[in-house]
């Protein structure tokens, strides 16, 4: 999750007839993050003129809505000192939700190792205040349209999606405005095979030119001019430039493109040829084209002619021009080639290691027929045999090395061998040194002749990134974070800029931009870190009040221990349907949906090649789904089965917009820790930029059994993993990179921290549900049945295991359950009602409140309890029992909680 608050900017994802409107804003007043501006960057140009906002009046607008946050702001304020002597801190977080709230019992412990919850404040304490140009989308709403790339111009940031589609915001209209995200243009979608790979931005053309997956380059203008339609981005130019990906560009200091792709394959445009295709009528676009498709240089070809056809075999991921020397670089994963720009003559060949290849030993080649023609002529017999012996043997060597490097590219593209060390970025500095960041977080400094001079490791974690801006370094890492270094490779600071990985970063307008895996672009000042940073957030958290809100939403959450049996229609709407009215989300955790020696062989056979569900899960998530009126009120976000257990979640259609980035795990905790027949499943959402995480457990039976219970806790919140997407509204995961891939499938949204924190520790708010198996001791089943017939649940509740265990901290630790005020849920007979249905056959088991919701919030992952500082604070205004529904041994139980969840607008943090 993005460690600041929440930009309602995923929550309806800018379409194309949004984009119109996405003109300049009108004149306005200097703001705090104009400092983020440079002052040389150009002023707003005449054909702006004629652009009108979006909105008529967004100065209104904005006002409006920082005087209704203020007046929400003093409503807590006031609502929170007149709770302030309260013994009991739900009653002021009742006043904070105006609703009733149930009281509450808190286990014992927590803290260190159990909760970590990150930092979520407005205004994050150990980073520099950031502008949010794309605020963190959801997964969901970006199938196929994820931006993979970014590069700026003088007045232009610019995009490439997934899609094919470019994407464009001008550096001038990222301040202000009344939009959550800032406005923006594209071009038309293209198709998934065509996504854009690289940009390169030509200043002196005016133009842009992105490569793209499917092997083609494309040209695009920079300014649209006057009177054309400035909500889309106009392709000029297109061309199959590659056979493969075109993986990488670059202009060199005589205005030509060169152009790397998979095998080895680099071309080069002359730039003559490129401003003649310039010249072209709209009518002969065509022409154009063509011709310069057919202008190319194969660069390699080059190489060939010299007799050393196979010197550069592995993908060309990297071009890299050095103006001032007239060189260019080219790079794979493990080695790099130096080229004259002017000549394209093959300079030197070298690997990671700065060993210089002889290209006569890598080319696989023998010698070639006329210089064996001409030794034989003059050799005589006995040099002849020798010859012939040196010509088995330098074939032979050949052969074996050949063999070794392609191997060794295999290796490399298969993630084996020397993998970790591999290059994943580069850049020049202005002093003329190439810097290269590793797989294995590693920087290595280069001179310009291609000499390895030093290296230097702060992160453990790869190089996703470089750029660099004046006298610093920037380094972007797959762990999101982002650190500055001078040109010495001393380290000036750092700080986690993105809660995903830093893929791309790009200078312009006073701001390194970055952009995050999961698509979120941030800007950050030039200067940073330094002093400039510690005003910005003094006077932003000083004015707080000014741009944040609170977002209520109540979430329903029932369990039901359905003993393999189905409920009928009636039950259902009795246990879910009444209750679920008002509620945004709903999620439901089942156990036994079904049982036995074949059910949980077949689930595990399943689990190991990652499938799962059955007939008779789907047969409940039909039922619910109806009961919830699933199409048209509510749609499935998610669900997951491991054998007996299921868990799903609903989302009322007027919220999904802002839920998403569904995940979903299965811990088995039965025989070995290995068969689903005890366990718990899991759901993990983002609702408002916030991580909230369901789980449904069933944990060991029987009434000595509490230790095991407790243990299966332990090892559930311990070693949940949330790894694979959900089907959420036809989701689809985002790429990764290359460098990626060594953190071990680690999910976009975080896995396992370097202390081994587990994931659960890390969210926002986490609901526990399910059939918990804790019993009450200490009473016999004839005290049990009379103090339920009384309703005497405050002397039943001091036996309840569970409250013991959690009284002195051994499971649940600090979680909170509201007083349990219904009779215990099991065990009953099926099928019949009332109280007289308790178990009373020849076990007569002890009924017990088997079946239970507690959760955890943002309040206890801080040593105050002020829900005010708060990002996710929750209460809960029902906890009962269906006691009516006798389709299984156990009874349903639902909880409703009401939750205030604070973000902040970012469309008036940047007016402040």
């Amino acid at each position: 999750m993005d460690d600041g608050f929440f930009s309602l900017h995923s929550a309806s994802p800018r379409t194309n007839s949004d984009d119109a409107s996405s003109s300049s804003p009108p004149l306005r007043t200097p703001k705090i993050f104009d400092r983020y501006f440079s002052s040389s960057s150009p002023s707003s140009s005449s054909s702006d003129d004629d652009l009108q906002p979006s909105n008529p009046n967004p100065s209104l607008e904005a006002s409006t809505k920082r005087l209704d946050y203020m007046i929400q702001f003093l409503d807590r304020k006031l609502s929170n000192n007149n709770s302030n002597n309260s013994s009991n801190n739900n009653e002021s977080v009742s006043h904070r939700h105006k609703t009733p709230a149930l009281p509450e019992f808190i286990g014992k412990g927590g803290g260190t190792g159990i909760f970590r919850i990150p930092v979520r404040s407005a205004v994050h304490p150990d980073r520099p205040p950031s502008l949010e140009i794309r605020p963190h989308p959801l997964r969901e709403s970006q199938t196929g349209r994820f931006l993979r790339t970014i590069v700026t111009t003088e007045t232009q940031l610019w995009g490439g999606r997934e899609n094919g589609a470019v994407q464009v915001w001008e550096l001038k209209e990222m301040y202000g405005g009344s939009d959550e995200t800032a406005p923006f243009k594209e071009s038309v979608a293209l198709n998934s095979g065509s996504g854009v790979t690289c940009l390169v931005g030509d200043e002196g053309s005016r133009v842009v030119w992105s490569g793209h997956r499917d092997g083609r380059i494309r040209c695009w203008k920079m300014d649209t001019g006057p009177g054309l339609d400035r909500s889309r981005v106009k392709e000029v130019l297109s061309w199959m430039a590659h056979r493969g990906p075109v993986m990488t560009m670059i202009l060199t200091c005589y205005g030509d493109l060169w152009s790397g792709s998979e095998g080895g394959v680099i071309k080069m445009w002359p730039w003559e040829d490129l401003e003649k295709a310039f010249s072209f009528t709209a009518e002969e676009r065509h022409m154009a084209a063509l011709s310069v498709e057919r202008s190319y240089i194969d660069i390699r070809n080059q190489v060939t002619m010299n007799g050393f056809s196979n010197v550069l075999n592995s993908d060309v991921r990297y071009l890299l021009s050095d103006n001032s020397r007239a060189k260019v670089w080219s790079a794979g994963f493990q080695s790099f080639a130096l080229w004259d720009a002017h000549t394209r003559e093959l300079l030197k060949m070298f690997n990671i290691d700065g060993q210089i290849e002889r290209l006569d030993m890598l080319s696989g080649q023998d010698l070639t027929f006329e210089d064996d023609t001409k030794m034989k002529i003059v050799a005589g017999s006995k040099k002849e045999k020798m010859q012939t012996s040196f010509g088995f043997f330098q074939r032979s060597r050949n052969a074996i090395m050949g063999a070794a490097d392609a191997v060794r590219r295999v290796a490399v593209k298969g993630g084996f061998g020397d993998d970790n060390r591999r290059t994943e970025a580069l850049i020049i500095t202005t002093d003329g040194m190439i810097w290269t960041g590793c797989a294995n977080g590693s920087l290595v400094q280069w001179d310009g002749n291609g000499n390895r001079l030093q290296h230097f490791q702060y992160q453990p974690v790869a190089v996703q990134c470089l750029c660099t801006f004046g006298l610093q370094i920037w380094v972007g890492y797959a762990s999101g974070i982002v650190q500055v270094l001078d040109l010495e490779g001393n380290l000036l600071g750092g700080w986690v800029a993105h809660s995903s990985q830093v893929i791309k970063m790009a200078v312009g307008g006073g701001c390194v931009f970055t952009l995050a895996n999961h698509g979120s672009i941030r800007g950050w000042n030039v200067m940073s870190p330094g002093p400039l940073d510690g005003i910005l957030r003094s006077e932003l958290a000083g004015k707080e009040f000014l741009y944040t809100r609170i977002e209520n939403l109540k979430i329903l959450a029932g369990t039901w221990n359905v003993a393999q049996g189905r409920a009928s229609q009636d039950s259902l709407v009795s246990w879910l349907g009444s209750a679920a009215g008002d509620v945004g989300i709903v999620v439901v955790g089942l156990q036994e949906v079904e049982m036995g020696a074949g059910v949980l062989a077949m689930s595990a056979a399943k689990e190991t090649v990652g499938l799962e569900g059955s007939s008779a899960g789907q047969w409940w998530l039909d039922m619910i789904g109806k009961t919830l009126d699933e199409g048209s009120t509510f749609e499935r976000a998610g669900s997951r089965q491991l054998a007996g257990l299921l868990i799903a979640m609903w989302v009322r259609n007027n919220l999904k917009g802002h839920v998403g980035d569904v995940d979903a795990a299965a811990v088995p905790c039965g025989f070995g820790r290995a068969i689903g027949n005890k366990g718990a499943v899991g759901l993990r959402i983002r609702v408002y930029d916030r991580v909230m995480c369901f789980i449904n457990c069933h944990f060991a039976a029987h009434l000595e059994a509490v230790n095991r219970r407790n243990a299966d806790f332990d090892h559930v919140y311990r070693t949940m993993t949330f790894v694979r997407p959900s089907n959420f509204f036809n989701a689809a995961t985002a790429g990764t990179s290359s460098a990626v891939q060594i953190l071990g499938g680690a999910n976009v949204m975080g896995g396992h921290s370097p202390e081994g924190i587990p994931e659960l520790s890390e969210a926002d708010m986490v609901i526990f549900l399910g059939d918990f198996n804790y019993r009450l001791d200490g009473i016999s089943y004839d005290e049990a049945r009379d103090f339920v017939s009384q309703r005497s649940f405050d002397w039943l509740r001091e036996k309840d295991q569970l409250r013991t265990e959690m009284g002195v901290g051994k499971v649940f630790q600090g979680m909170r359950e509201a007083v349990i005020r219904f009779p215990p849920t099991y065990k009953f007979e099926k099928h019949q009602p009332g109280l007289a249905g308790y178990d009373s056959g020849e076990k007569k088991r002890i009924p017990a409140w088997c079946d239970r919701v507690l959760y955890r919030d943002s309040r206890s992952a801080h040593v105050s309890e002020c829900c005010l500082d708060c990002p996710v604070v929750s209460l809960i205004s029902q906890y009962d029992a269906c006691m009516d529904v006798t389709d299984s041994d156990h009874k349903p139980v639902r909880c409703i909680f009401s939750v205030d969840i604070a973000r902040v607008d970012e469309s008036l943090q940047q007016l402040v």
